[in-house]
């Protein structure tokens, strides 16, 4: 059965429907930036996602040709993932969506090195016949974050963040936002296929002790 991130460590994907705080690990990423409102159908964030699972199924389907990964096991591609802000302002406002700065991303296995992710830029580019040069290989340590899942459309995601800000101000901690710590989203529900008010996104903000 293919190992899924998703079941296996379920304290960074699955967490309760309540705030909680966690300490997370390096982790390394196919990731993408851009910028611009995310229900634009023909923005750069949708193309973004299409170049992502690009590399991402480049790398997972390397078990059936030439390149072999050392250390590679089959796995369930991990859920896309979205760190957002606005210039200015910290954490994130989600009036004037076309304002939006985002780094889109989706997590790579630890066995796949650099040397293997620039073998799937160019394989991905010789079988496509895409521009994949702005797809970044990405490692990002979140530290000590607060995070809840939320249940509904993305646009209710304010109430859940005053509950994760609430829950950090009662416990002596405070939201610590920087150019290298974001709003944080994991989106577990295909847009797709799921309601509105049954979508999953796990929400997850980086936050430090108070003085």
């Amino acid at each position: 059965m293919a190992f899924d991130y998703k079941k296996e460590y379920k304290e960074f994907y699955m967490p309760e429907a309540k705030p909680q705080i966690i300490e997370v690990p390096k982790m390394n990423y196919i990731a993408e930036r851009g910028s611009g409102d995310p229900n634009d159908e023909n923005g750069e964030y949708k193309k973004a996602i299409g170049l992502l699972y690009a590399i991402a199924f480049t790398i997972k389907m390397s078990k059936k040709g030439d390149h072999k990964i050392e250390g590679y096991f089959d796995y369930v591609v991990p859920p896309l993932e979205g760190f957002w802000w606005r210039d200015g302002i910290d954490g994130i406002d989600y009036n004037h969506k076309e304002n939006f700065r985002w780094i889109s991303v989706i997590r790579l296995p630890d066995f796949v090195s650099k040397k293997d992710f620039d073998w799937a830029i160019k394989e991905a580019t010789v079988k496509k016949k895409q521009d994949f040069s702005e797809v970044e290989f990405m490692s990002i340590t979140e530290g000590l974050c607060v995070q809840c899942m939320h249940t509904g459309s993305y646009d209710d995601e304010p109430a859940t963040v005053e509950l994760m800000d609430e829950y950090i101000e009662e416990n002596g901690y405070e939201n610590d936002f920087s150019d290298d710590r974001r709003h944080h989203e994991i989106y577990l529900s295909d847009a797709r296929k799921v309601t509105p008010d049954k979508l999953k996104t796990l929400i997850r903000h980086p936050i430090r002790r108070k003085g």
